[in-house]
Formats: C-alpha cells, structure tokens, sequence
C-alpha cells in the first residue's frame, strides 16, 4: 500500500502544530534548561509533600529563592 503525500490542510496543520510546540519550549525552557528542570523538579516534589500532612507551600518559594542567586552567580560568573 502506498502512501500518500500530506494534503495542504494537513502541512498547514503540522507546520502550526510544531510552532506552537517551539513556542512553548522556547518560553518554559528559554535560555536555561537548568532552571526549567529544578522548577519541574521542586513542582513534584511541592506536589508529593502535599499528599502528606505537612505544609507544602513554602517549598516551591524557597527553590525559587535559591535557585534565582545560583543563577544569577553562574551567569555572572561566565563573563
């Protein structure tokens, strides 16, 4: 069986489909992945405290609070 090409409306599909996908890496992951992947990492873990009994809403607030000064010493410290 042979396959056929994509018709208009299906490239037309796809090509929107993969800005919107670039989109969204480009403004979660934007210029650091790092930050990206210890703001996933502190959600989950804000999210398994949270099925326990103790308080979790100071965990995502205080990655951010470490996390923004290590970032900002390690991009200083670049140039």
């Amino acid at each position: 069986m042979a396959v056929r090409p994509p018709s208009v409306p299906e490239r037309a599909a796809r090509r929107r489909a993969l800005a919107f996908a670039r989109f969204w890496y480009g403004f979660i992951v934007g210029d650091d992945w790092l930050v990206a992947a210890v703001v996933v990492v502190a959600l989950a873990a804000t999210y398994l405290v949270s099925r326990t009994t103790v308080a979790a809403w100071w965990l995502l607030p205080a990655a951010v609070a470490a996390l923004l000064p290590a970032t900002l010493w390690r991009l200083t410290r670049r140039r």
